[in-house]
């Protein structure tokens, strides 16, 4: 009998080890995959029960979650909070806990069927706060391997985010203590453009931020900008 064969979907590599410590007691045929042409290659050649996508920079091929069932990790309680930059939306609104929704890729985004969400915190980093939402997400692919869920319809009024853009990680000269704090931490996750002024001809990066009443401490990192960024400042 052929194994069951299963995908797992990231484009961080903060995944890998929750994937190795996964398939290392899971049975199945499992396959990591970080980029659209991984994905396109094992699709041609597998027939996967699911397809589970952590974290996807990328659109889905219509052909993919047609004729797969494709399970998406949405860190918020859909269908509030659909679309970009969940988290650091989130955390902008006023939330300190969240839901970590498994849902079944349609083509509208964020809006298909829900298997289950769990609580989730957003305390911390970003780069915190995404490992917890790894391994809640991990516990999940466990459940939904042994019960096979049938996903339940949303129920409620869309509220869809807008996804940031780099210049939105600036900070702003009107902001206090509390919102310059947020702001740091949750844009503090390896390869997010981090919290930044610029100053002369440098730009100063901040992360890694700890707050004590009044005070703030946090690494700051220091580059020269680019005739482009300064050229882009300039405008």
């Amino acid at each position: 009998m052929t194994p069951v064969s299963y995908v797992f979907a990231s484009c961080k590599e903060w995944h890998r080890p929750l994937y190795e410590e996964l398939v290392s007691d899971m049975p199945g045929q499992w396959t990591w995959v970080s980029t659209p042409h991984e994905l396109s290659e094992v699709i041609t050649y597998k027939s996967p029960r699911y397809v589970f996508f952590l974290h996807w920079n990328w659109l889905v091929p219509r052909a993919v979650w047609e004729q797969h069932e494709c399970v998406c990790f949405h860190m918020t309680d859909v269908p509030y909070g659909r679309g970009g930059s969940p988290l650091q939306n989130l955390i902008v609104a006023g939330h300190a806990v969240t839901k970590l929704t498994a849902l079944r890729m349609v083509e509208e985004m964020d809006a298909g069927p829900v298997y289950i969400k769990r609580d989730l915190g957003l305390n911390g980093s970003a780069q915190d706060i995404y490992l917890r939402a790894g391994m809640l997400s991990v516990e999940t692919i466990r459940w939904m391997i042994a019960t096979e869920p049938t996903p339940s319809p949303q129920q409620g009024q869309a509220v869809v985010f807008r996804r940031r853009v780099p210049e939105q990680s600036r900070i702003p000269e009107d902001i206090d203590i509390d919102q310059l704090y947020d702001l740091i931490r949750m844009l503090d996750a390896d390869g997010y453009p981090h919290a930044f002024i610029d100053h002369g001809n440098f730009r100063l990066q901040f992360r890694a931020v700890h707050s004590s009443g009044d005070q703030l401490t946090a690494q700051v990192i220091i580059n020269k900008l680019s005739g482009e960024a300064e050229n882009e400042r300039g405008n």
